[in-house]
């Protein structure tokens, strides 16, 4: 099936003006100036899609999700539900990194390749980690280099814990070895080959990835640490490491506004702000969600308090803070949100611009110049036909002078956009 987009203004993340893009089933196939792809002739067949005041953009890459929930500290009741295709995709998700957190034992890589599986039939692009929060690493197969080569889903390790009480204590020997073994994998398969590393509160920060890359011929872009803005001390000792060449990861938070109240968080639109004007090369910043991952409390003495739930809606609210608290514009905002390191994700997969022959996935972003500008953003259900999957989310905003204003989530426009055979 073919759908011509005409007159559209594309983001890939830069942005590229008014373009046509014609797509045929899962593939974007041209993209050229407003005006130069005719429907005429072979094309007769074709739907039209009036793209005037819309913006057309990658979805998000969302690089750590607990595909199969998280949690179970606190005992079992405190397990959180799985991620559904439904529940990413509404929230502009398209590409989906799944790994495992505290508990590696209730849920295993079987279980996790599983589900990777599963939802890379429904239509999302979807990979996942080898291991856990522990070390030694639970592989599927027998080892870590195995686990990367031989299985198509597995792109690399994590999420492995460090300072943090709930790690279990590895060694700087013990990680390097970790590290060591993924990097190989990942040579040897053509894959990413990365250690997506869970930083915890402890003031020891990121001290055991700093010793791999100074003490070793291992390059910092294989490892991947990732919660950076968890408190105010690790946040800062992030900014060093990322001036050295390092990359960081935020985690977004749909609940900033309260955790600012009871904890040293960094709001990411803050944070990034904060490494921009530190010096930071923007290539060296990615975001996440964290989605379906546990958000424990613990008091002073390490006594569980409760827990919360993380949401792949956060992405959405995180690019809007950054270009209304912090006037980041849209398409540099937008770039952190694709999992763009090049060393790193760019092995994975090759979503990061629109190119000929290009991923199927896309979002559509809607112009309404006559809406409210304060009005919050409201999240669509996912779009299907015949059971197959949109791979699109619509949102829609408003331009104010350089800023774009994002409002209510329509759910026409691009019903027949994208979907997978």
């Amino acid at each position: 099936m073919m759908k011509l987009i005409q007159n559209i203004d594309v983001y890939a993340p830069q942005h590229l003006g008014k373009k046509d893009v014609l797509t045929i089933n899962d593939k974007i196939v041209k993209i050229k100036d407003a005006g130069s792809i005719s429907a005429e002739g072979f094309l007769s067949e074709t739907e039209i899609i009036n793209g005037e005041g819309l913006l057309l953009t990658p979805g998000f890459i969302d690089s750590h999700v607990h595909v199969l929930g998280g949690g179970g500290e606190g005992g079992f009741a405190n397990r959180t539900p799985e991620a559904t295709m439904e529940g990413l995709t509404k929230f502009g998700v398209t590409t989906v990194v799944g790994c495992l957190g505290t508990d590696g034992i209730g849920r295993d890589m079987c279980a996790l390749v599983a589900k990777t599986k599963g939802l890379n039939e429904q239509g999302m692009s979807a990979y996942c980690y080898t291991g856990s929060y522990q070390i030694p690493v639970r592989t599927l197969t027998d080892s870590i280099v195995k686990d990367i080569m031989m299985i198509q889903e597995i792109i690399g390790t994590g999420e492995i814990a460090i300072s943090d009480h709930r790690s279990s204590q590895p060694t700087f020997e013990e990680f390097a070895r970790v590290v060591a073994d993924t990097r190989l994998g990942g040579v040897l398969s053509g894959k990413a080959g990365i250690v997506n590393v869970h930083l915890g509160d402890s003031p020891r920060c990121l001290d055991l990835i700093e010793r791999v890359v100074d003490e070793t011929e291992i390059p910092a872009s294989q490892i991947l640490p990732t919660h950076i803005n968890r408190n105010e001390m690790l946040f800062g000792k992030s900014i060093e490491y990322a001036l050295k060449g390092g990359a960081v990861d935020f985690t977004g938070n749909e609940d900033i506004d309260y955790w600012e109240t009871i904890c040293d968080e960094v709001r990411v639109c803050n944070g990034i702000k904060r490494m921009l004007d530190a010096g930071v090369n923007p290539d060296r910043m990615t975001i996440s969600s964290d989605g379906q991952g546990s958000l424990p409390m613990y008091s002073s003495d390490g006594e569980f308090l409760g827990m919360g739930v993380g949401q792949s809606s956060c992405l959405l609210k995180e690019v809007k803070e950054c270009v209304f608290k912090t006037e980041i514009p849209l398409e540099i905002a937008y770039f952190y949100f694709l999992a763009h390191l090049p060393q790193a994700f760019a092995q994975l997969v090759n979503k990061l611009h629109f190119y000929i022959e290009g991923d199927r996935q896309v979002r559509v972003l809607v112009c309404r110049i006559d809406s409210p500008a304060h009005i919050e953003i409201n999240i669509c259900s996912v779009l299907k036909e015949h059971s197959r999957y949109a791979r699109c989310a619509v949102l829609k905003y408003r331009p104010v002078i350089v800023q774009l204003v994002f409002t209510q989530i329509i759910l026409s426009i691009v019903k027949h956009l994208a979907y997978r055979d």
